[in-house]
């Protein structure tokens, strides 16, 4: 009856997902309600099943109150009522997941981690070369890049041009989108801000706007409007079968100026990568377009994005892109206007600028890997995997060599999306209470990489999961475990690095020991304090 209930909760979880169906896991599900034990472990049977169809989208409610015996599967339409239902049956299982997680304190899965004191840790600052652009020279750094012939002296008076903004936390974002609107305004043009990022924002109009809003986009900051929409209208067909979509409001300007960050992408290599030309076809493609694309693999995907970028400059208003590459602090380190015919040949140099000053950890190898956050702010697989290591395809390698890497939180600037999550192998009911399906799948349906939504296994608090990564770590010194904690892949110059790791640490000479010898502080419930960076 044990095995019974924990798949009915499972199967409920994954019901939760569906926006077709709605859960009831009411409180004593696989519990009481007259059924014999026997009974109520086939009802849950049953159940499961059924919550898994729902799942499905069959449109299907699943109620497994009670003895979970009387619940079964009740189809119905799509009716309004069942989606309302939807988001308490969500948070109903999620509660059902917690107590789970909390009785395993005290049951099995806690007998075999243990109670082993974990190490004490050293703080510590990686030193990388640190040149930027001060946020009071953005805007002078900005006109100089703009004075270069065949970029903003194309804009005409009185036209309509739109300036394409993406998904990504980019060091001064909003300041950038200001002034380059700015710019357009004194040309005598009327500029206004696409959300250029594919399925982001959970695939829909306002999701994307509340992303740029998040980032500090807003139309009062930028002095224009934010036209978001998901409609993209087909432009072509790439000589390899790759169809083409553009932004229909962008499609309809008289001018596209691109502003994004160039850098190294964290699922495919290639001369182009994440950047420009990937935002032309990926982020202005909207959801069709960036399913188009992702749907020919990732293999050639740098070739695919150069062709129907090629073919996009040839069919579209594109005039020039505004390309920024961040030094490993997460500053603006270059900004760079280059015009549309120019762009394909010369984006490779801003990517190879940005591959020589990503940042990484130091220290590698180690045993295990604790992450504070992912994040969609962070990186477009919530953790960059250039960093951690964790890669959702074999096609691409790099980054740190840990053999357990544990992920604590999602931030809140995600809006639940939670792809990266399942690149861990540990997680915790704080991240997985924020994990929310309808935000995180549509990502992974565009870019057809299963891997990028799954989850790790939850435990009910970050000292479990830490312990159970070094438990099932393999050949090391349990008593002297190499541990890194970082709090995102964002913020690589301070970091935390158990003792085993000091005299490493020492002997570098881009290393420097900031503090420790010091424990982790960790709540009543078993949770660290995040209040250390």
């Amino acid at each position: 009856m044990g095995n019974a209930h924990g798949e009915a909760r499972k199967d409920a979880h994954m019901g939760a997902s569906g926006g077709a169906g709605g859960i009831e896991a009411g409180e004593g599900a696989g519990g009481s309600g007259g059924a014999n034990a026997g009974a109520r472990t086939e009802a849950n049977g049953r159940a499961g099943e059924g919550a898994h169809m729902g799942a499905g989208g069959v449109g299907g409610a699943v109620d497994t109150g009670g003895a979970g015996g009387s619940g079964g599967a009740h189809a119905g339409a799509r009716t309004e009522a069942c989606m309302e239902a939807h988001g308490a049956a969500r948070a109903r299982a999620h509660d059902g997941c917690g107590a789970r997680h909390r009785a395993a304190d005290g049951g099995m899965a806690a007998r075999l981690i243990g109670s082993r004191p974990l190490p004490e840790f050293y703080s510590i600052r990686q030193l990388f070369d640190g040149r930027r652009i001060p946020e009071a020279g953005i805007a002078e750094a900005v006109a100089r890049a703009l004075a270069r012939p065949n970029t903003l002296d194309r804009v005409r008076p009185g036209d309509a041009i739109a300036i394409a903004v993406g998904s990504r936390g980019i060091s001064n974002i909003a300041l950038i989108a200001k002034t380059l609107a700015g710019f357009v305004r004194s040309a005598g043009a009327k500029p206004f801000i696409v959300p250029a990022m594919g399925s982001h924002g959970g695939a829909t109009a306002e999701g994307q706007r509340q992303v740029l809003e998040d980032y500090g986009v807003t139309e009062a900051l930028v002095g224009c409007p934010i036209v978001s929409s998901m409609d993209a209208v087909p432009i072509g067909e790439t000589p390899h079968g790759v169809r083409v979509f553009f932004d229909a409001s962008a499609r309809k300007a008289d001018g596209v100026i691109l502003l994004n960050r160039v850098k190294p992408h964290t699922d495919f290599r290639g001369r182009i990568e994440s950047g420009l030309a990937k935002q032309i076809v990926i982020g202005l493609g909207k959801q069709r377009g960036a399913e188009a694309c992702h749907s020919h693999g990732l293999r050639h995907m740098s070739r695919n994005i150069q062709e129907a970028a090629a073919l996009a400059l040839e069919r579209t208003g594109l005039l020039f892109g505004l390309g920024l590459v961040e030094n490993a602090y997460d500053q603006t380190r270059t900004i760079k206007a280059i015009p549309a015919e120019s762009l394909l040949d010369e984006e490779p140099a801003l990517l190879d600028e940005a591959r020589a000053h990503m940042p990484s950890i130091l220290l590698s190898p180690f045993d295990v890997l604790i992450v504070d956050e992912i994040g969609k702010n962070i990186s477009g697989s919530g953790m960059d995997p250039n960093i951690t290591g964790r890669f959702p395809t074999a096609d691409v390698s790099g980054g740190a060599d840990a053999q357990r890497c544990v992920v604590l939180d999602i931030t809140e600037q995600s809006h639940g999306n939670g792809i990266g999550l399942g690149f861990a192998d540990y997680t915790v009911a704080r991240a997985f209470d924020k994990f929310d399906f309808e935000m995180t799948y549509p990502n992974v349906l565009t870019n057809t990489l299963p891997t990028s939504g799954k989850l790790p296994l939850i435990f009910a608090n970050d000292l479990m999961a830490v312990r159970a990564a070094i438990k099932t770590c393999n050949e090391i010194d349990a008593e002297r475990p190499q541990i890194v904690r970082i709090k995102n892949t964002l913020r690589m110059d301070r970091m935390y690095i158990s003792e085993a790791m000091i005299e490493r640490a020492r002997a570098h000479a881009a290393i420097e020991v900031v503090g420790g010898p010091e424990s982790f502080a960790f709540d009543g419930a078993g949770n660290i304090s995040f209040d250390v960076w």
